[in-house]
């Protein structure tokens, strides 16, 4: 008897800031890469533009816009954890089958247009490198397939993780175009901006392109697939945070970056791929390489998520929910989905002379229709106490959900305005 006691005795106890970290890293997932995910090649176009154009001035701007994504990407999580249901499947319960199919149909347009950018900048960070479009889209089409149709929710979400590495490229970047830290401390404190069109369109863009609808579709799915319960919440909202504010700071860095170079020389872009070649001249070929392969990583993990993100929407709406562990013959609309979005966007993008440039301006106009009722829906189910109980928004927080939503409207209808009257 004492033997077996003392047996007891020697074995390893574990701390419990281990096991806390332990469970922080089981739960860890849907914030961080739905996050990062919204730096995708539409995005960093965005904050290039926005930093080259009019240097440190509006970064108040992606910093309100960080915060919207906090609260909103929080508020996506939870209800996916309470409710155990994607926000399409829940439009549909809530608000009505026309609703819900009227959601989804706006989401599977405008993911398809996005998703087509997204294999736009694989494309201009390829031809960067010196390789033709006809080689870089198909090989990039055919590994985010194989990463979907082919691996178990571990392996996929880890292979989301190694993607989302690549984003220290942007931090790097920004260092080596040593800026100016004080001006860009004072563009993030004090709102300042010309009242001009370009400057509330690409205001606007900034909004759109941080706090996008199909991430907020993606991370409310995504947390169902992981499984997670309502004892992971308070873990779950720390990944959430951590994902948002990644968010922000890649977009400060890309911002800083064009900021300190191009806008300090009054070099004006239309896209990532152009800032990218801008700054080999300015700041060395390494800051060049480094932002285009920056822009590939970004694009390949977009690509991965946003007919993962279509997938799951529409699998909800049909009221046949799938999840990453279930393979094609047990989920056959959930990975046809899949892969009719990555084909078709990936046929667009390599059609030639395809109007690509009123493809993303189209899919902008969608994705800023869809995003204000989406965010309605979400303030409703959030204040649902049938279907999130005790988790139910408090009257406090359905006020500063209120004053961003009413925020949006006014960004997207100057912007609608912009774009019917320019």
């Amino acid at each position: 008897m004492a033997e077996v006691t003392k047996k007891r005795s020697s074995a390893p106890v574990i701390s419990p800031r281990k096991i806390r970290l332990a469970a922080l890293l089981a739960v860890m997932g849907p914030g961080i890469i739905a996050g990062l995910s919204d730096d995708d090649p539409a995005g960093i176009t965005t904050y290039s533009v926005l930093g080259a154009n009019y240097g440190y001035q509006m970064l108040w701007v992606l910093v309100a816009s960080t915060i919207a994504l906090i609260l909103f990407q929080d508020l996506g999580a939870r209800i996916g954890v309470v409710t155990r249901q994607g926000l399409i499947g829940l439009v549909r319960q809530k608000y009505g089958a026309r609703s819900g199919t009227l959601s989804a149909i706006a989401l599977i347009v405008a993911n398809i247009g996005t998703m087509t950018a997204e294999f736009a900048g694989i494309a201009a960070a390829g031809q960067l490198f010196g390789t033709s479009k006809y080689v870089t889209v198909p090989i990039a089409a055919l590994l985010v397939s194989f990463l979907v149709l082919r691996g178990s929710f571990k392996r996929v979400e880890k292979v989301f993780f190694i993607l989302s590495g690549v984003f220290l490229a942007y931090v790097i970047a920004g260092f080596m175009s040593h800026p100016h830290w004080g001006e860009a401390v004072k563009g993030m404190v004090v709102p300042s901006m010309p009242f001009t069109r370009d400057a509330i369109y690409i205001a606007t863009a900034t909004l759109g392109t941080t706090l996008a609808p199909w991430g907020l579709a993606f991370i409310q799915s995504y947390a169902v697939d992981k499984r997670l319960t309502r004892d992971d919440l308070k873990l779950l909202r720390v990944d959430v945070w951590t994902g948002s504010l990644l968010t922000g700071v890649i977009g400060f860095f890309v911002v800083v970056t064009c900021a300190a170079t191009l806008h300090e020389r009054n070099i004006k872009i239309t896209d990532a791929a152009n800032a990218a070649a801008a700054l080999e001249p300015l700041a060395g070929t390494l800051a060049k390489e480094l932002f285009a392969i920056g822009l590939i990583g970004a694009a390949l993990l977009a690509a991965s998520i946003l007919p993962l993100s279509t997938a799951y929407s529409v699998s909800d709406l049909t009221g046949r929910p799938a999840a990453l562990d279930d393979g094609p013959k047990e989920a056959p609309l959930f990975y046809a989905t899949f892969g009719a979005i990555t084909l078709v966007s990936a046929i667009l993008i390599l059609i030639p002379g395809v109007p690509l440039i009123t493809v993303l301006v189209v899919t902008q106009v969608l994705n800023a229709c869809l995003l204000l009722p989406l965010l309605g829906y979400m303030y409703g189910i959030s204040r649902d106490k049938r279907l999130m109980g005790e988790y139910a928004s408090t009257p406090t927080m359905r006020i500063v959900y209120g004053i961003i939503i009413s925020l949006v409207a006014i960004c997207i209808g100057c912007m609608l305005w912009f774009t019917v009257t320019g």
